[in-house]
């Protein structure tokens, strides 16, 4: 995409080429082009959009969405940069002089500024240095930014750049991928949850406080069976109650999905927290089903799954769709069996199903197992190499144990990693 943008600004006479200040004016044009290809891909990643999700999971489509964000935004920066001082030097102004005069050209240059500060804003909010220092409820509200300036900045790019003013091809080909772009994160974040709500009508049946410390929330509704969801997967659930409507988080469904859906819920910061205090009735917006980490992209016969804290929950559900001569593997670490949320559920599963299960208990050790019990895969599965492994836990951790079944022989498209956090 970024080599058609370009070649189509070279194909309308936009590679000036009669000095060095054409050649920076024409650099500049060229780094916008890839910054808004990036952005446009960065916005549909985090769309919801099923086709994204089948193709790629949630937490991996979120992931490479951070990565493109960071580049696109600072791209999106030089090209101001460079257009601003080379437009001064055309004009002989210097490049502040040139920047404050921009707004003067019209509305959209204006609103381009206004979505280069909401950029700046979000990139920096991103770094890691700011980001780990707040709670994720308000490093989200701001980095919601993002999507302000990506409305704010596309008018100039019709308006102002000189490739689209006569229309043609060039024109059609920007409107086309950013009408699916916004209108997939229109379709999918924004219309999808409401029309979810009103044809569901999803509320808060129970709530049970756990003696882990956990809380399993019951949500019920009409025709749940409709939502299509899998033992595995998750929704990102906003519960229209006080102190949480604004909050929209990843919970795992902790339960196979019936005409109910049942989630357990960790309290790791001020939303979770307040997960306890929800009331029966409470309205649900849910977004959803998401995330591949199902039976369904099993590759082969025997299945490992290994957990380790809240990250059990999608392994209690999938153990539930277990059938009849699946050789299945289950492997939970935790500090002590009174912090691990649904151990005893997933016990009897296992016991039930004909599951093998190891539980590693105790403080962090040298590997992804505990002090007291360290793991690695091949002394724990017969033959991981010919197993599809499930992993849900920490990031850092389940990057450990996806290093540790590579290394045990399992092949990458058999390692079907859910990772939470932020």
């Amino acid at each position: 995409m970024c080599a058609a943008g370009i070649a189509l600004m070279i194909a309308s006479g936009g590679l000036l080429a009669q000095s060095a200040t054409d050649w920076f004016y024409t650099l500049g044009r060229a780094l916008g082009i890839v910054a808004a290809v990036l952005m446009m891909t960065q916005v549909l990643l985090a769309s919801r959009a099923p086709w994204v999700e089948r193709a790629i999971g949630h937490d991996r489509a979120i992931a490479t969405h951070a990565r493109l964000g960071k580049l696109a935004i600072i791209l999106m920066l030089v090209h101001a940069a460079i257009l601003t001082t080379a437009s001064g030097v055309y004009d002989g102004r210097s490049p502040v002089s040139q920047f404050l005069t921009w707004p003067q050209y019209g509305w959209f240059m204006l609103f381009a500024q206004i979505a280069l500060a909401t950029f700046t804003i979000v990139l920096i909010t991103s770094l890691a240095a700011v980001r780990l220092r707040w709670p994720y409820e308000r490093w989200h509200a701001v980095h919601m930014l993002v999507y302000v300036g990506v409305a704010f900045a596309v008018p100039h790019q019709f308006l102002e750049g000189s490739t689209f003013r006569t229309g043609g091809l060039s024109w059609w080909f920007w409107a086309v991928l950013w009408t699916v772009s916004i209108g997939s994160f229109v379709l999918f974040r924004l219309a999808r949850p409401l029309v979810l709500l009103a044809r569901h009508g999803l509320t808060v049946e129970s709530v049970e406080p756990r003696a882990d410390g956990s809380t399993t929330v019951t949500i019920a509704g009409r025709d749940v069976a409709r939502l299509r969801a899998r033992a595995g997967q998750f929704f990102l659930w906003r519960f229209l109650a006080p102190g949480l409507r604004g909050q929209s988080h990843p919970y795992s469904l902790s339960a196979a999905p019936g005409d109910r859906l049942r989630i357990t819920v960790k309290a790791s910061g001020d939303g979770s927290s307040r997960v306890r205090d929800l009331q029966p009735g409470t309205r649900v917006l849910a977004e959803g089903p998401l995330g591949v980490f199902t039976h369904a992209s099993r590759s082969r016969g025997p299945i490992v799954m290994i957990c380790a804290g809240i990250g059990i929950t999608p392994v209690r559900s999938m153990l539930e769709e277990v059938t009849a001569g699946d050789d299945v593997t289950v492997i939970v670490r935790a500090r002590s069996r009174d912090e691990a949320p649904l151990l005893d559920e997933v016990e009897q599963l296992c016991t039930e199903r004909g599951a093998r299960l190891h539980v590693l208990l105790g403080s962090r050790g040298g590997t992804w197992g505990t002090r007291e019990q360290p793991a690695s895969i091949g002394d724990l599965v017969e033959d991981p190499a010919g197993a599809d492994v499930y992993i849900c836990g920490p990031r850092a951790w389940a990057l450990a144990v996806e290093a540790d079944a590579l290394g045990a022989g399992v092949s990458p498209d058999a390692v079907h990693r859910e990772e939470f956090g932020w």
